[in-house]
């Protein structure tokens, strides 16, 4: 598989490895110093573009890609205010589009628990929750993506939240989700019930990039020939 790499950063890089690892080509690097080089890049020749850029260049390379029909995955976050936009104009041009707020395969087996053990405290108010997230002082959007995929689950579930908040709740609706930067941390989330009595939580912590890129790249190979709007509930059919 011929891969464009939209966004050359650290995780991009790591993509990078393990796409050659698994006999697969990057045929072109676009990063913030030679986004003009996207006008060489000949469509015929990409099999799919794996998007890991910055928050305000993403829609832009996303638009390019459905375009010039090129299967395009997308991990960048930061910039949801404009997917309905986006999926919609995937859809008009008959394109292929994956995102995913997290692609590793722990942190969709810990989205599926968060479901699960939400779905139960719904039943117990006396429990008030809290989202909690570290990551990298590089990182430039806060809460992160996968905190909010985390929270809207929550919402979804229990009935006596209505909303998040980036901070400590002014009232007993509002779900905080509490955002920390600290060095050397590729990324920490925790959901936690507290009662007067006990607290119950979940937490993944991951030790690197690897487990995002791979899953990036799965997700590359196995979108390659399909149209339409997808995410990694398709690729792992949970």
């Amino acid at each position: 598989m011929n891969i464009l790499l939209l966004g050359y950063g650290k995780m991009g890089k790591t993509i990078e490895e393990i796409a050659l690892s698994r006999g697969h080509q990057i045929v072109h690097r676009i990063n913030v110093d030679n986004v003009h080089e996207l006008a060489q890049v000949d469509p015929a020749r990409v099999d799919a573009a794996i998007e890991f850029s910055q928050p305000e260049a993403a829609a832009a390379n996303l638009f390019y890609c459905f375009d010039r029909r090129i299967p395009v995955v997308c991990g960048t976050t930061g910039w949801l205010d404009r997917r309905t936009e986006v999926e919609a104009y995937c859809m008009q041009k008959g394109g292929a589009f994956f995102y995913a707020s997290n692609y590793s395969l722990g942190v969709n087996l810990f989205f599926h628990l968060n479901k699960v053990l939400a779905r139960l405290m719904n039943h117990y108010p006396d429990y008030e929750i809290t989202l909690e997230e570290t990551h990298h002082t590089e990182k430039k959007d806060a809460p992160s993506g996968t905190a909010l995929s985390l929270a809207a689950d929550v919402l979804d579930q229990v009935t006596r939240k209505t909303n998040w908040v980036n901070n400590a709740p002014k009232n007993a609706s509002e779900l905080p989700i509490l955002s920390h930067r600290e060095a050397g941390v590729a990324g920490t989330h925790v959901v936690r019930y507290d009662s007067p009595v006990d607290s119950i939580e979940i937490r993944h912590t991951a030790h690197g990039r690897t487990g995002f890129a791979t899953g990036a790249v799965l997700a590359a190979e196995w979108l390659v020939g399909k149209q339409g709007v997808f995410g990694m509930e398709d690729l792992l059919a949970f």
